[in-house]
């Protein structure tokens, strides 16, 4: 899927195509550790817009909050390595994926909720 967020510190509208996870039923955005505009884009203008584009075509309004309690990273990071971790995953990422510790140090964490 993509999103559009806004820049933060441009203003302008920014897509970007970007995996989302579901863990007991909410949609989580992350990536391996790393740094991401996206994810400074959403800290400064959370409302953006979701574009599903595989199967079924729709754009969404939805909300990012981050995720900053650590018992709660650790739960959905580790059912996101867990699915990441299966040899037949479709996310072209490499196996086996980083530990957890370096998920929980270096990757940004957004819970989205949709507004519409």
């Amino acid at each position: 899927m993509d999103i559009t967020t806004t820049g933060a510190r441009t203003g302008r509208p920014r897509r970007i195509e970007i995996w989302f996870y579901r863990v007991d039923g909410e949609v989580y955005l992350t990536t391996q550790p790393a740094r991401r505009s996206w994810y400074a884009n959403l800290l400064r203008h959370p409302d953006f817009t979701m574009h599903l584009t595989h199967g079924v075509r729709d754009n969404l309004p939805a909300r990012a909050t981050p995720v900053h309690e650590p018992a709660e990273r650790r739960r959905i990071f580790a059912a996101i390595i867990a699915d990441l971790d299966h040899p037949r995953h479709r996310a072209y990422i490499a196996q086996p994926v980083e530990p957890i510790g370096e998920w929980l140090a270096r990757s940004p964490l957004m819970h989205v909720t949709f507004t519409d």
